[in-house]
């Protein structure tokens, strides 16, 4: 389901990846380990493409992506990103959040609620709708920031570090969510 072919790239002099070549099964879940550096971060950044690979292809279903803006990706494609950092609105409540992000990714009106229903039972936020962003724990933020990720429903699901700095009960929690993902709705990760 996706494929990088020799990509390199540079910012100025400095080599960051230097024909990097791999590919990732339609369901499978993928891991990238490393040393801080090393640019497992920039490889999220060039498939979902904030940025573009000073050589090489990219591609998704077996299309060149290498050139499609981010919003082509992410609605053509259904690819999702939990970033490492960030990735919701703090002055929004985690409801505004997952209302915000619905009005960009799900076409449906009808469909948008239903849709934040489900993944804020699934995630446990009841209780925590109301409350700003901001507000939340570390690992309430993860959790949120992967139910925004989920919003689209998609077919390939990046997280960066999705369990920095999280306690181990948040941890295992999210290690079930995401191989529940992988299993029963077959959801490359």
């Amino acid at each position: 389901i996706v494929e990088f072919k020799d990509i390199s790239l540079s910012y100025g002099n400095r080599l960051i990846l230097d024909n990097i070549s791999f590919s990732i099964n339609e369901g499978e879940i993928f891991g990238m380990l490393g040393p801080n550096g090393v640019g497992k971060s920039t490889i999220f950044n060039l498939l979902v493409g904030l940025i573009n690979p000073n050589s090489g292809t990219i591609k998704i279903e077996n299309s060149e992506v290498t050139e499609y803006p981010v919003y082509l990706r992410t609605k053509k494609f259904k690819t999702s990103y939990c970033p490492q950092y960030g990735g919701y609105f703090g002055e929004l409540t985690l409801l505004d959040n997952l209302r915000a992000i619905s009005e960009i990714v799900i076409e449906k009106k009808n469909f948008r609620q239903e849709r934040i229903n489900f993944l804020i039972s699934r995630f446990e936020l009841d209780n925590l709708k109301e409350i700003k962003a901001k507000y939340l724990s570390g690992g309430q933020k993860r959790k949120l920031v992967l139910a925004l990720a989920l919003l689209s429903d998609p077919k390939v699901l990046l997280l960066d570090e999705p369990f920095a700095a999280l306690d181990i009960l948040t941890i295992k929690m999210l290690q079930e969510i995401i191989v529940n993902l992988q299993s029963l709705e077959k959801i490359t990760v």
